[in-house]
């Protein structure tokens, strides 16, 4: 259980970068185990204020998840937060801050889970997935 963090610089501007990771319907091309996000809308009392639900699809273990969760972006500070509702306490957030030419990407996630090196794990390989994605296409936009 606790919080873990990781960082990677990204050879893009915050505001490109912000834009492709901002955007619900990327999610899958870089949060490894997701395999599908979609907007569910907001429902009063469901999510924290300034944020929307989002339905997710997720491969863990061998095993299909599907659940609701939460996603805010705020651009004035080029950062993303989540989270979902359970036992297990889970959210995190995403910060992007300006680094020479590029940016500077960090993810912190907090989660009841004890498994904390294979968290650990996720969020260098959720990075990795970012900056191949960017930088392999030469934008912030790879579609």
């Amino acid at each position: 259980m606790g919080t873990y963090e990781s960082s990677t610089t990204v050879a893009a501007s915050p505001d490109e970068l912000f834009t492709y990771l901002s955007d619900v319907h990327n999610l899958p091309e870089y949060f490894g185990a997701m395999k599908a996000a979609e907007p569910a809308g907001r429902a009063e009392g469901d999510v924290p204020p300034g944020s929307e639900a989002v339905h997710s699809v997720a491969e863990v273990d061998g095993q299909r998840r599907e659940g609701e969760a939460w996603f805010r972006r705020d651009g004035s500070d080029c950062s993303i937060s989540w989270g979902s509702e359970g036992p297990n306490d889970y959210h995190g957030e995403l910060r992007i801050d300006g680094d020479g030419d590029g940016s500077r990407v960090t993810v912190r996630l907090h989660t009841e889970h004890t498994e904390g090196d294979r968290i650990q794990q996720g969020l260098e390989v959720t990075l990795a997935n970012i900056k191949e994605k960017v930088e392999g296409h030469g934008s912030a936009n790879p579609s």
